[in-house]
């Protein structure tokens, strides 16, 4: 059976999805400046659930109960493998945009539809960039969108949680928005960074009780402690 899915995913899916994926890329970078709120999020939203459908990964949400879809958040999740990016963006439910690594934007098509797209492009290199990286977070909170972060910075080697930086707590704090602590359990299973080969499996989204801005007086390093704590504590003993 795992001979026959690895013929699938390679001769079968893997065709289709680059086919999609190029298309959506296209797509947004064409259309994307004209409407960033349809085509820089409800069409790849579409592409990241192709990649789970074609690759019978099955995507459970909870807690989507909590979250108020007209208010603004920074959503922040660890980081177990390449599936947190498809099943967040597929199966969130809420208009966002990813903090992601500048060196993306590297990537041809891709990285640019991106941009296109709105994404926050994080550099480090210098205050000048970082005070880009800022005002163009602001600008797209100021639209209405969400933020998503990970965190981390990366995806795990082992399975388990690595330290959380600071960052996007920061930002919460400097923008005064709630601060949503979402749990990925099942993607190191699905893709671990060791690999590109799928496991069919499920991956749950557990989204947690939003942080009020303020609301226990908490600095960014304290906030992201307490962020980390919850996450981790919803994860299994082996994960954890």
């Amino acid at each position: 059976m795992k001979i026959l899915f690895g013929i699938y995913q390679w001769c079968i899916a893997c065709p289709i999805i680059i086919v999609a994926t190029l298309l959506t890329a296209i797509g947004t970078l064409i259309l994307a400046p004209f409407d960033k709120t349809y085509f820089g999020y409800y069409v790849p939203k579409w592409w990241a659930r192709l990649w789970c459908w074609l690759l019978f990964v099955k995507v459970e949400v909870r807690g989507r109960e909590k979250i108020d879809r007209n208010t603004s958040y920074i959503f922040v999740a660890n980081h177990q493998g390449a599936y947190d990016i498809f099943s967040i963006y597929g199966f969130l439910g809420h208009n966002f945009r990813w903090m992601m690594r500048k060196g993306l934007t590297n990537i041809p098509l891709v990285g640019w539809a991106c941009e296109a797209a709105g994404h926050i492009m994080v550099d480090h290199h210098n205050n000048t960039a970082l005070k880009k990286t800022m005002t163009d977070a602001e600008k797209r909170l100021a639209d209405g969108f969400s933020l998503v972060v990970f965190p981390e910075g990366r995806r795990t080697d082992t399975g388990k949680m690595g330290h959380f930086k600071s960052g996007a707590f920061k930002l919460a704090a400097e923008f005064n928005l709630p601060v949503v602590p979402i749990t990925i359990d099942g993607s190191y299973q699905v893709m671990p960074r060791s690999t590109f080969n799928v496991t069919p499996g499920t991956i749950v989204l557990t989204m947690h009780e939003p942080i009020a801005p303020g609301s226990s007086q908490l600095d960014a390093k304290a906030l992201a402690q307490k962020c980390y704590d919850i996450i981790h504590a919803d994860l299994p003993k082996s994960m954890q």
